[in-house]
Order: structure tokens, then sequence, then C-alpha cells
């Protein structure tokens, strides 16, 4: 009897293996089983689930133009019918993004160039972009205004609509993952509990892009240099509204949209054609981007948001300075702030202010000089008899550093120490830029344009940036850069090659302290003070060493773009969510651990370290089979 169900239940787990081998074949004639499926969990069929999808952001759209909130307490006047204002214009946006890919899936001429891949979770993904921003807009207000009560009916219409479409694109055909985009190790797909779990996961989790869309049609080289200008020309529309939101509602709800909106995006395959474009007019691309940058300050009609793009400018200056020795070389540095203020405090002593104990007025180009030079200076005496350490004892090392430029600059006031740096006090009143009789410290008007004095500073820094990310980009591709990244994967194989382990990583700490100490010179004429509080190892307002490593991890080592992207956040989050003000260093631990659970990567990866982190959990660009364009569903 006993041996009689022993074969019963061995028959039934062959009988279900063999089924479940056809399921995950299904799409793959070759026999490889697929590590996504491509099916709706809901009873509508796909032409259903469009329109509920289309009629849901049709009426998305219209719940923007009534009333969500009775009162003008809650800023962005949502009081008005006919008109949408503040947080009511992002809804009203990703309604109409969700509409347009909706009506895209059902093959209008004219929109399939929007979604090459012709996948459809784009379109969810804009329909969860859409209810975000939505149902944080009702959130926010019913918290800040004290109750749902104070909710018009325009905004419960604008919740359930949202929560509609969402639940519609659900229906439609996704990518979703299946139990072999787990790793074989995981208790998903050992545990009978797994097995809900899993089903769980593929109804609510999407697998990634790794559709492989049709080439594109060929465009004659003017017409794709136009994609490349439109395409900057609205990054800077989104980027000078993200800065110049009035509230911190406003620019929480902008973060949400533009987050998913860019993760839609790059599923249905526009980001990696606009990619390629740019690969292929590298000169053009370079053009698009500086005048597109250039050109922000003319946006502005006050200093307010130019100041805070200047500091920007500054804080990515000094992280990918830091992306050389931590992205590239591998180096743990925690007191990398100090070369900063190395830099920020030999330029205000040779500035010619009154408040400096050293009687010398340089040149601006001689400040710099000066500040480069000894922030290499101190890179190299500082990195000599340390950089023979590995891993946390460098870490700690390194932080021990950074705390002993602080207290020693602190002291050097004529009591505790020498009379150079003022103590606490700093150096104040450091006196505008003047390069070649241009004063930064002035109004100027080019014709019809007009440079207002922070705006002087934001191209001038700008310069500097185009510079820092000049070298980093040489640094990274020659000979020295790849024997960085081979220190950076084992030391200990790297020096059995052939490398200099030692002097390599030398070199490397004191390229990054010059090119710190670069952005210090600027930022000492900035602010007009150098104190010493400003460069401390862990704070609430950057620059500091936390925020400059969270920076580069959160945008992505050994990268230009992540860096940038990493440090722009991290600075004007602080800046804009004031109303987070007492919480901002659990705001920033917790979302420093959700990056580390989901993207550990950082948000814009190199191929290496994406494929280091996701090389076993089927993601794009794993081994693995992958949905081509032929399998994809046709609209």
């Amino acid at each position: 009897m006993g041996r009689d169900s022993d074969d019963t239940r061995q028959s039934t787990r062959r009988r279900t293996r063999r089924q479940d081998t056809r399921h995950s074949t299904r799409r793959h004639p070759a026999g490889n089983p697929g590590r996504h499926r491509n099916h709706p969990p809901h009873p509508p069929p796909p032409a259903t689930a469009r329109t509920l999808v289309t009629t849901g952001a049709l009426l998305s759209t219209a719940s923007t133009f009534l009333s969500w909130t009775w009162t003008p307490r809650f800023p962005g006047n949502l009081t008005i019918n006919g008109y949408p204002g503040g947080l009511q214009l992002l809804t009203l946006t990703g309604a109409l993004l969700t509409l347009t890919y909706a009506l895209a899936s059902w093959g209008l001429p004219g929109l399939q160039w929007l979604n090459p891949t012709r996948s459809n979770n784009a379109t969810a993904l804009l329909a969860t972009a859409t209810l975000a921003t939505t149902w944080y807009t009702l959130i926010a207000i019913a918290v800040r205004l004290g109750g749902l009560a104070n909710l018009e009916p325009g905004g419960y219409i604008a919740a359930l609509t949202t929560l509609l479409t969402l639940l519609a694109t659900l229906a439609l055909p996704l990518d979703r993952r299946t139990a072999a985009s787990y790793p074989p190790t995981s208790r998903l797909s050992t545990t009978r509990t797994g097995t809900l779990t899993r089903a769980v996961l593929r109804t609510l989790r999407p697998g990634p892009a790794v559709r492989q869309p049709p080439p594109p049609r060929p465009l004659p080289p003017w017409a794709e240099i136009l994609i490349i200008a439109a395409a900057f020309g609205l990054a800077l529309a989104a980027v000078t509204y993200g800065i110049g939101t009035a509230y911190g509602e406003l620019f929480t709800g902008f973060l949400l949209l533009a987050g998913l909106t860019t993760a839609g995006l790059a599923r249905a395959g526009l980001l990696g054609r606009l990619t390629a474009l740019t690969a292929k007019h590298r000169t053009p691309t370079v053009t698009a981007a500086f005048v597109a940058a250039a050109l922000f300050p003319l946006t502005q009609d006050t200093d307010q948001y130019t100041l805070i793009a200047v500091n920007i400018l500054i804080f990515s200056t000094v992280a990918l300075g830091l992306n050389v020795v931590v992205g590239l070389a591998g180096l743990l540095d925690l007191g990398y702030v100090a070369f900063l203020g190395v830099g920020a405090y030999t330029a205000a002593l040779v500035s010619g202010t009154t408040a400096s104990t050293l009687d010398i007025r340089l040149p601006f180009w001689a400040a710099v000089l000066t500040g480069a030079a000894t922030s290499l200076v101190f890179g190299i005496v500082i990195g000599a008899p340390t950089l023979r350490l590995r891993g946390d004892y460098l870490a700690i090392v390194t932080l021990g550093f950074g705390e002993i430029f602080r207290i020693t600059v602190g002291n050097l006031n004529g009591e505790s120490g020498p009379s150079l740096t003022n103590g606490p006090n700093g150096i104040p009143n450091i006196p505008d830029l003047n390069l070649f009789g241009y004063s930064f410290g002035t109004t100027h008007t080019l014709g019809s344009i007009t440079l207002t004095p922070f705006a002087n500073y934001y191209l001038l820094m700008l310069l500097f940036t185009v510079l820092v990310v000049l070298v980093f980009r040489r640094a990274g591709n020659s000979r020295i850069g790849r024997a960085w990244i081979a220190i950076r994967e084992d030391e200990t194989a790297a020096t059995a090659m052939g490398i200099n382990g030692f002097r390599l990583k030398l070199l490397a700490f004191a390229l990054g302290a010059t090119l710190a100490g670069l952005a210090g010179t600027v930022q000492a004429h900035v602010a007009s003070t150098v104190v010493p509080e400003q460069y401390v190892f862990a704070g609430p307002v950057p620059p500091n060493s936390a925020f400059l490593l969270a920076a580069v991890i959160l945008g992505g080592m050994g990268t230009i773009t992540g860096p940038l992207l990493g440090a722009a956040l991290l600075y004007l989050i602080p800046a804009k969510l004031q109303f987070l003000q007492d919480y901002q260093l659990l705001a920033f631990g917790t979302a420093l651990i959700l990056l580390m659970r989901f993207r550990p990567e950082g948000l814009i990866p190199n191929r290496r370290r994406q494929l280091e982190f996701h090389e076993n959990t089927g993601t794009a660009g794993a081994t693995g089979p992958t949905l081509t364009h032929a399998e994809a569903p046709t609209p």
C-alpha cells in the first residue's frame, strides 16, 4: 500500500513537471524554458482591456478639470472647475501619456513609433505614475487640511478613474516574471507556499523589458539630429519645472511622475533608441546637451533657483571626482569632502578678502590652480601612507582624515593654534570673481540676454563640470582607467598581472582630490564665506562625505550621468521637502535601504555592474532567452 502511494505521488509530480514544461516553453518553440510569460491574469480579453484603459485615461483627464478641494488653503489652486492647476497638471500629464499609449496599442497610424517594443508594460507604468501622483495629492490634501471631508467630488472621481485605468492595464498582455526568473536556490521554487507566492508575484510584478524592438526606419541625419535636440529641449523643460516647483507637495508629485514615466518610456524602447542616436551622433549630442544646460539661467526670472542649480553643479562635480576614487578604483573614501574644503579655504585665503590672514590677492585663474594644487598635495600626503590599506581599514583612515581637517581649521584661530583660518568664524566677505575684467557679481546685459550674478557663476561652473566630465571620460577609457577597474575587481589578480596597485591607487586618489579642490575654489566665491561646519562627514545639508558617497552609489558607480543625477536628486530633495526637515535623515536612510534592496547597481548603472547584481535573476541583459519582436503580441 505504501509503495503504491509513493508511485502515485511520483507519477503526479512527473505529470506536473511535464505540464509546467509545456507551459513554460509555449512561447519558445526551440524548447528553452522562457523567463517571461505574456498573458493577462484577468478574464477580460485584450480588446476589452484596451477599451477600459482608454476610457479610464479619458475620464482621468476630465477629472483634472473638476475641483478637488473646496478651500484654497492647499497650494496649487485646486478649487476651480474647468482649469487644472498645481498637482492637477501632473495628473493631467500622466493621464494624457497613458491615453496616448493606449491609443498606440490599437495600432493607430502615427503612434506606433512611441512603443517600439510593442510592450504593454509601458502603458501599465504610465497608469501607475498617474495613480501615484493623484492618490498622493488626495492624501496630502486630507492630511494637510484635516480629513477626507475636504475633498470635492472631482477628487473622488480622479481617484476612482486612475484606479480603474491601472486595473485595466493589468488585464493587458504583459511581460510577467515566472518561476524561471528566480534563482534555483530561492525558496520560491522549493516550497509549497512558494507556488502561491509566485502566482502573486507574476500578477503584480511585470518582468524586465527584454524584448528586442524591430530595427528603426532609416531617417536622414538632419532628422536624427533634430530628434536629439528635441529630446534635450524636453529634458530642459522638465528640469526647469522640477527645480522651480514652489512647494514640497508639488515637487514630490513631480518626482513620482517623472520617475515612473521614465521607467515607462524605457520599457517602451524609446530611451534605447534615443541612446542609439546619441551614440551615432556624438558631436551634435554634446553640443545639444551643453546648449540646453547653458539656456537654463535664461529661463529664470530671479536668482533663487539659479543658485540651487549652481550648488547642484558644484555637488555634481565633486561627486564625479569621488567617482574616480570609488567608482573606478574601488577605494572607499569617507573623508572626501575635506578636499573640497582644502580648495575652498585656499581660494578664500588668496582672494584678497580683509578677513584673510595672508596679504595675497591672486587673479581667479591663479587661485583655481593654487586650490587644485593644494588639494593635490593633500591627496598625495594623505594617500601615500594610507593606500596600502584595504577595505574597511582604508575607510576608517579616510574618515579620520575628514574629521582631522574640520577640527584643524577650527583651531587655527590664533589661540588654539596659528592664526590662519579664523577658527570657527571662518573666512567671510570673499569678493566676487573678476575674470579678465568681467565681474561675476554684477548683472550684465548682452543684447536681449540678461545675466544675473548667479547666472554668471552658473555658466562658469558649467564649464568646470564639462572639464571634469572630459577628464573622467578620458581617464576611464585609458589604459590607466582599465587598470583601476582591474584593481577594483580583484587587486591581488591585478598585481599578479603586473599592475602596480599602490602607484595607480595613489594616482586615483590624487586626481580625485584635484577635481574636488577645483570645485571648492568656485564654491568659496559663490557662498562668499567658508566655515568648518560646511565640511562634515554627515549632516542634513549637502555636500558632505555621506551625501557625496550616496550620490555616487545612487546614480551608479563608474558612470558619468549616474553621479550627476544622484547629486542633483540628493541636493534638490532636502532643498525642496522642507516639511520633512525633522525627518530628512530618516527618509534618506529609508531610501538607501530600498535602493540597495531593489536596485543595488544604481539608477544609471554601467553594463558590468548590472550583470554583477542581476546575472541570475532574469534581468534585462542577463543570460537566457528573451522575447523577440516576432513573439510580441500584435495589437
